[in-house]
């Protein structure tokens, strides 16, 4: 891998640490400002709002613009939405704003990752992303316990999150520019009808449609999953938020594992054969709000993120390969992150009400779970049509050339 990619993922784990840290910092000030429990994931909610809003807009600001420059002024952004927070602004419109800087980091980071590497070194870049995001997200998760323990208080664990922040965006300063520019309209009409062209042109790909449909729900399901796992650990096994948080780590051990494997291999090639681990994903699933020991839960969570790692990074790959070929880079990363974004808005606004009205956590966890496997099923059986008829096509092409 290039040493600019390094450096890149570098910066992106900085600041991605810093957002997972501060999800559990912001549900621990929401506790202590005695605020209601249903406004925990409406944090997560209004961080990806952004992402759904923004999305016609950050991909040709990528495009245009030197990407690592514009990552490290995100990392600004982000840093006055915890300003926010010290200020004593609500939590879910500090989140919001947050939330802003993380919807246009995201096209230039992946964008840049793409024309930093060799098409065939997508995969193992992809695997390399992914192990630092999940690995910022466990990190960044024992960091907010780490923080809301009660040796800390007042703004302190803020405090400290704005110094990752800090850190996140010097090193943005220091990655080479890729030298890639497209000759994009930034006129915001404009900006908006390329947008839908682009969605329409990436989903009609066979090829990208698939993969993108798994990628949104895997990302939607995900988020849901990371609150979920939260309240289970607490309602379940009677654990603190502190101890919850490690617990839901679990499952980002087993996503960089996933990751890893995936990245040594899985070519391009064959990734979409890596749909099987998605319809396993969704059957384990419906097996963790049933298991209420400590030892065998943790066991669990980390091989359902290890079949969700396997699937995802190939998919995510061949995802980022026809974008690429089809679109330009920020603009494919940018419908993909509002397709997947609005995949994780609908499952978090669903999980939302189905606390307010009190469902009980097995059942919904469970049912998700069946979805996710019926939902995944249905596009490998698709898969499968595909190759066969595809073959069919070849020996007809065959026996016409011997003809």
């Amino acid at each position: 891998m290039p040493a600019s990619f390094l450096l890149l993922l570098a910066a992106q784990f900085a600041s991605a640490l810093a957002d997972n840290a501060l999800l559990i910092v912001t549900i621990d000030l929401l506790q202590r400002r005695a605020m209601p429990g249903w406004l925990a994931p409406l944090l997560k909610v209004a961080f990806i709002a952004a992402y759904v809003l923004l999305a016609p807009f950050v991909g040709p600001l990528a495009d245009t613009f030197r990407k690592a420059r514009l990552m490290s002024c995100m990392n600004g952004v982000k840093i006055c939405g915890v300003l926010a927070l010290v200020a004593g602004a609500h939590p879910v419109t500090a989140f919001l704003i947050v939330g802003l800087g993380a919807a246009a980091y995201a096209p230039a980071k992946y964008g840049l990752a793409t024309e930093l590497v060799r098409p065939d070194q997508l995969v193992e870049a992809n695997a390399w992303i992914e192990t630092a995001a999940v690995t910022a997200v466990l990190l960044g998760t024992g960091l907010g316990g780490f923080l809301v323990a009660p040796r800390l208080g007042g703004i302190a664990p803020l405090l400290i999150l704005l110094g990752v922040y800090l850190l996140a965006g010097a090193l943005n300063l220091g990655v080479a520019d890729s030298g890639i520019r497209h000759d994009v309209s930034l006129r915001p009409r404009t900006m908006l009808v390329e947008f839908v062209r682009a969605n329409r042109r990436l989903w009609g790909d066979p090829d990208g449609g698939m993969s993108l449909a798994v990628t949104t729900i895997f990302w939607g399901v995900g988020a849901t999953l990371q609150f979920a796992v939260l309240r289970w650990a607490r309602e379940t096994m009677h654990l603190s938020l502190a101890h919850a948080s490690f617990l839901q780590a679990a499952v980002a051990v087993g996503v960089v594992a996933g990751a890893v494997a995936a990245g040594r291999w899985v070519p391009l090639a064959h990734a979409r054969r890596m749909l099987w681990a998605g319809v396993l994903f969704g059957v384990l699933m419906t097996a963790v709000p049933f298991v209420d020991d400590l030892v065998p839960a943790t066991l669990l969570l980390i091989v359902v993120g290890g079949v969700g790692g396997l699937m995802v990074v190939p998919l995510n790959a061949l995802l980022q390969d026809r974008g690429n070929t089809l679109l330009s880079a920020g603009r494919s990363i940018a419908v993909q992150g509002a397709n997947e974004n609005a995949s994780v808005l609908a499952c978090l606004g669903v999980y939302s009400l189905l606390v307010a009205i009190d469902v009980p956590l097995a059942a919904l966890m469970a049912g998700l779970g069946v979805g996710v496997a019926a939902a995944l099923g249905l596009l490998l059986m698709q898969q499968r049509w595909r190759e066969r008829r595809a073959a069919v096509h070849t020996d007809e092409w065959r026996a016409g050339a011997k003809a």
